[in-house]
């Protein structure tokens, strides 16, 4: 059975989107922000050229110098803690290199630091597979708003601080693609074990809207917030689908 929770889309800058929720609302904020690699993979002989357009590499969103892209991930986490309730959780996908500038910002914010986590794909892409390891993992950043323990629906059962599931399918890019999705079985995971049902989960970087969709069809209130317009209109094409 799919809920009808309601949801709101904001095309514009995270903060501008942000700047609408009201404070303490959220309960749980999931994104995938940019990891900001896109110069230093520019600058190593890894073949980016010959990747496609809409590679991050490629993009043009995604090669701030390091201070910029530090100062945005600092406002953002000062809205961040503002917008989420007390014992609020907040998950966060990162580069391996950024972890530990994330780790401080996100503290010098006021959030609790409560793990690293890794999400192992199980089917990755075998580029350069004659000639490294092929990257297979992703990490993900776990906080709490104001104390060490929030919601944690496990049911009594051990949860490891991994996730194992294979990559975006194509059944979930019926709508459009975006160049970094992540798959809805990951993004299912934290809506459920995180909050619980009419909580307001927020994505300040929605990108296709997956964390919408994991979030309405649990029972969960959603506020997306994405820059780029043709990727607004994807999740909301992907949102309403649920509805027919």
């Amino acid at each position: 059975m799919v809920s009808r929770m309601p949801y709101v889309l904001y095309q514009g800058d995270c903060l501008e989107g942000m700047g609408e929720i009201p404070n303490e609302k959220a309960g749980l904020i999931i994104t995938d922000p940019p990891y900001n690699l896109g110069l230093f993979m520019q600058k190593r002989n890894a073949g980016v050229f010959r990747m496609r357009e809409n590679h991050f590499v490629k993009s043009g969103w995604d090669d701030l110098l390091y201070e910029e892209w530090d100062a945005k991930m600092r406002a953002f986490l000062s809205e961040a803690y503002r917008v989420l309730r007390d014992n609020g959780a907040m998950i966060i996908f990162m580069s391996l290199i950024k972890l530990e500038s994330l780790i401080a910002a996100a503290q010098d914010a006021g959030f609790y630091y409560k793990t690293v986590g890794i999400w192992h794909k199980t089917n990755p892409i075998p580029r350069n597979m004659n000639r490294t390891f092929v990257n297979s993992t992703e990490a993900w950043l776990y906080f709490v708003k104001k104390g060490p323990s929030g919601v944690f629906n496990n049911n009594g059962k051990l949860l490891h601080d991994f996730f194992e599931c294979s990559v975006t399918p194509a059944s979930e890019k019926k709508f459009g693609k975006h160049p970094t999705q992540k798959p809805l079985k990951l993004i299912s995971h934290f809506v459920e074990v995180l909050s619980n049902p009419g909580d307001l989960v927020v994505d300040p970087f929605m990108g296709s809207g997956t964390t919408g969709v994991a979030s309405t069809q649990q029972g969960r209130e959603f506020f997306g917030i994405e820059l780029n317009k043709e990727y607004v209109e994807i999740a909301r094409r992907r949102l309403d689908a649920q509805l027919i």
